[in-house]
């Protein structure tokens, strides 16, 4: 439990360190800090797993794998670039609801099982998410930011499903892959690569303290927890993430978006409220306890 808050406290650094970089090129940013972050996670599993025990990992990935790493490439690049269009609250907000978005996805592809609650609760953060979005619409603020954030946020969700699914996929690598796509095509997009020493220090830190760490705290400690305690503790992600812009940037997120992150987080925390009691209530005699799709 406490690595998995710690890997959430981690990414709640993220649109902090990102407003000290004076870089205007987002492309570089994406570059550096995927770089930084693929050495970070190749040194790790090196040192766990050994060289010879890595590169099983990767080729053990198969085609999940490479889907998980490709949406983690688009995830990781839409952020940047998001944050030069919209706040980081719009961003962090609509990530809330990617396990509710993530269940969704399940029904209307596998058709897993969707609870009544559940349901209500997708029902809600869709509502919150359009509540975010509609400013984009009215023209208040750029609508390329919100799209990339609730890109950001379907892409999440795809992972989550597939990860699900193929439950052998180990996270370290299809992310640690993902990061080494993002650099690659940021690589053909840059303008430059000569940066500051004081942007690449919070470079580094973006790669690897706040990406890189927050990876292995989480891929480490996930596996130990029951996925709503996850969930759960995933939630101090986009609720701390705004709180830290808005004491060092003093950047205040909008009404609407202060309105639609509060429907999706109580959503989810309802949701994951349910599911303890669900999963804590004890079994009928002479029924036989099957898994949940939920």
């Amino acid at each position: 439990m406490i690595l998995v808050f710690l890997s959430a406290l981690m990414w709640s650094f993220g649109g902090t360190i990102a407003r000290f970089i004076d870089i205007t090129d987002n492309w570089t940013i994406v570059f550096w800090r995927s770089a930084w972050a693929a050495a970070f996670l190749i040194a790790f599993m090196a040192w766990r797993d050994g060289w010879r025990g890595m590169l099983k990992l990767f080729r053990d990935m198969g085609l999940p794998g490479l889907a998980v790493a490709f949406c983690f490439a688009i995830a990781s690049t839409s952020f940047i670039v998001a944050l030069a269009h919209t706040t980081v609250a719009n961003i962090l907000l609509m990530q809330a609801g990617v396990p509710l978005l993530a269940a969704l996805l399940a029904w209307l592809l596998f058709r897993e099982r969707v609870t009544r609650a559940t349901w209500l609760a997708i029902a809600a953060v869709i509502a919150g998410v359009a509540i975010m979005v509609s400013e984009s619409l009215g023209g208040t603020v750029s609508p390329i930011g919100d799209g990339l954030a609730l890109l950001i946020a379907c892409v999440f969700s795809i992972a989550t499903v597939i990860t699900r699914r193929f439950a052998y996929v180990r996270m370290t690598p299809a992310t640690c892959l993902g990061t080494i796509l993002a650099g690659a095509f940021a690589a053909s997009q840059a303008s430059a690569f000569a940066v500051s020493s004081h942007d690449m220090g919070l470079l580094f830190v973006f790669g690897v303290i706040n990406l890189g760490v927050g990876l292995v705290f989480f891929a480490t400690g996930a596996r130990l927890v029951p996925a709503a305690i996850a969930a759960l503790l995933g939630t101090f992600e986009p609720i701390l993430g705004p709180i830290w812009v808005w004491l060092v940037h003093s950047e205040v997120p909008s009404a609407r978006t202060i309105i639609g992150g509060t429907v999706v987080v109580t959503a989810l925390l309802v949701h994951i409220g349910l599911e303890f009691k669900r999963q804590a209530r004890p079994e009928r005699p002479g029924v036989t306890g099957l898994p949940s799709p939920n």
